[in-house]
């Protein structure tokens, strides 16, 4: 029904950690047949090493972030936001990585909220207009507010789709985490339905713990049946740290996506 993703930055850590062993890790990814991997920052990587294994390996490259992040919620750091997504998209190419991410930056307190929703907005449209014509789309993700980034301004995947349907490009989708979408009590049938379409990606997690499937709570039977049902065809990406080696870690989701196949 679907293929993972792995966020290399997280997993087959034990071939190496840190950006000077991210080739090595996507190689380990690659022999254990996973057909794509995802990767955070890509500054300070060494991006003609992560080139070479991903045409030595074939497998592909889902997602890495526009580098560096931006503020998006403060038009005073469009500037810096949008020659970032320039320079990122460049590299994105380089890498035949179709996919940019992106998060809106914390709440400022002192600015109405409709003005920092309108910001977000502002900003990728600008940005949408630099990738015309490009292969590069931008995924803007909400986080949770709860746990893992308390403060964060967009927490909310409505608001997230919002603003998407608001940029109205084809160059600007949204990133649905699952695991964070949990962690904040949304229902994926509730929240995505009717808006599938508008979802350029998924990741996940289990929840709690953010580890891999099958080390918390969430029947995931269940839930990838869900975003089935609702019209999502990607790829899976398992940000998530692994409890156990990470080949021994994806047994779970292999399992379950074996019997949904």
């Amino acid at each position: 029904m679907y293929e993972l993703s792995a966020n290399i930055e997280l997993l087959f850590t034990e071939h190496g950690e840190g950006d000077a062993n991210v080739a090595a890790r996507l190689r380990a990814a690659a022999a254990l047949g996973l057909p794509a991997v995802e990767i955070w920052s890509w500054r300070g990587k060494d991006v003609a090493a992560l080139s070479d294994a991903l045409q030595e390996t074939g497998i592909k490259l889902q997602t890495m972030c526009v580098d560096p992040m931006g503020v998006l919620v403060d038009p005073a750091t469009h500037s810096t936001f949008l020659a970032a997504v320039t320079e990122s998209a460049a590299t994105a190419q380089l890498l035949n990585c179709p996919f940019l991410v992106i998060t809106a930056g914390d709440h400022r307190a002192d600015v109405p909220r409709s003005e920092q929703h309108s910001a977000i907005v502002a900003a990728l449209t600008k940005a949408a207009r630099l990738l015309e014509g490009s292969d590069v789309v931008l995924l803007l993700e909400n986080l949770n507010s709860r746990v893992d980034h308390v403060g964060t301004f967009l927490d909310s995947t409505v608001e997230c789709l919002d603003i998407v349907e608001e940029v109205d490009s084809p160059t600007v989708r949204m990133l649905y985490d699952h695991y964070h979408s949990l962690v904040m009590d949304e229902r994926p049938e509730s929240v995505l339905a009717g808006r599938i379409d508008l979802v350029g990606h998924v990741q996940t997690a289990d929840v709690p713990g953010r580890h891999e499937p099958g080390t918390g709570t969430v029947d995931w039977e269940h839930e990838l049946r869900i975003l089935h049902d609702l019209g999502y065809r990607g790829r899976i990406g398992l940000e998530c740290s692994a409890s156990t080696d990470t080949a021994s870690s994806l047994d779970h989701i292999q399992h379950v996506l074996d019997k949904l196949a």
